[in-house]
């Protein structure tokens, strides 16, 4: 067993505190930055139509969101809201807060399982194939590659795929997650597969590098080791030992690194969700942004930071099932 169930229920219960504290800290400095914002939220509210707007009626609008109390009381009554679980209500969108994470975070997961696989598996390969075969040819073109785009903005990625993919050749659409004119429930798998490419291999690219990169160094290490050397004397090939002897020592930290990068994953979301127009969660963490959604952005920051919590949580799981060294040393015995 990779747990036994007293460990397991110990390794439950740190977590959750962890997360809970995590949590508790998230929420008083977004808050706190929140409040210390220059975007005033009923003036990015009204938009064009806070010149026709009276003073009254914005006294009005403040006192139904709750502006005209003191930051420390809003925050505890925020606080307060959120343990019985309500995040509030969206002001842009006039909905729940939970209700458009769900809609939004529904399209934007095909978008980073999508992502998150190709970068996870291209870039284990690619890593691998760059160790075996140090500074030669394959090497030197895929540590090109990935440098390249690991120095590289996710939204000028996005740019240059659509200016290519899109404008000039046509082969994919210029932006949104379906067709014009159709709503979610209209739009076809194909439709939507279709909308999904090229955002998801924007951010696959820059996945890809980074994964890699690492997996490179490690499988270098590996080639080097004593085992390496001896199987080398055996006659063994070096693809055959990268692929039976290297593997297993390399794929672990890679594992890991996978999962870690859920974060990094849902900030180049943000990014290339707005180059293309895809209305997804990161494009609604922008719009709570500019338009001073409070609710609406507060609650996607503790949704994000239970993503990433989680992400990190399931590596570190994986990482004791596959090396029992990692596990406590009464429990590995």
């Amino acid at each position: 067993m990779p747990f036994s169930p007293a460990h397991f229920c110990s390794f439950c219960i740190q977590k959750a505190l962890r997360l809970l504290l995590l949590l508790i800290a998230v929420a008083a400095l977004s808050y706190t930055l929140v409040n210390v914002s220059p975007i005033d939220p009923v003036d990015a509210y009204l938009g064009p139509a806070v010149l026709k707007v009276s003073p009254e009626q914005r006294d009005i609008i403040s006192q139904r969101w709750g502006l005209d109390q003191p930051p420390v009381e809003r925050f505890l009554r925020w606080g307060a809201q959120l343990v019985q679980g309500d995040f509030g209500v969206s002001t842009i969108f006039n909905e729940p807060v939970l209700t458009v994470i769900g809609k939004r975070f529904a399209t934007s997961f095909w978008l980073m399982l999508l992502a998150w696989s190709i970068s996870g598996i291209a870039g284990f390969m690619l890593g691998v194939l760059a160790g075996t075969y140090e500074n030669r040819t394959a090497d030197k073109l895929i540590g090109m590659y990935a440098y390249t785009m690991a120095s590289t903005p996710t939204f000028w990625v996005g740019m240059v795929l659509l200016s290519i993919f899109s404008i000039h050749l046509g082969w994919a659409p210029v932006g949104l997650a379906w067709p014009v004119g159709l709503s979610p429930e209209e739009a076809t798998l194909g439709q939507r597969i279709h909308h999904l490419i090229l955002p998801a291999v924007t951010l696959s690219f820059i996945g890809t590098a980074q994964i890699a990169l690492h997996t490179r160094e490690k499988t270098i290490k590996a080639m080097h080791s004593d085992y390496a050397q001896f199987a080398r004397a055996q006659g063994e090939s070096e693809i055959g030992i990268a692929f039976r002897h290297a593997l297993r020592n390399v794929a672990l930290p890679a594992i890991t690194l996978q999962f870690a990068s859920l974060g990094e994953l849902f900030g180049g979301a943000v990014l290339a969700e707005q180059v293309f127009s895809y209305p997804g969660l990161g494009m609604a963490t922008v719009e709570a942004g500019y338009r001073g959604d409070i609710p609406l952005l507060l609650g996607i920051v503790l949704f994000s930071t239970v993503f990433v919590f989680t992400g990190n949580t399931v590596a570190d799981i994986l990482y004791r099932i596959i090396d029992p060294r990692m596990r406590p040393a009464e429990e590995a015995a």
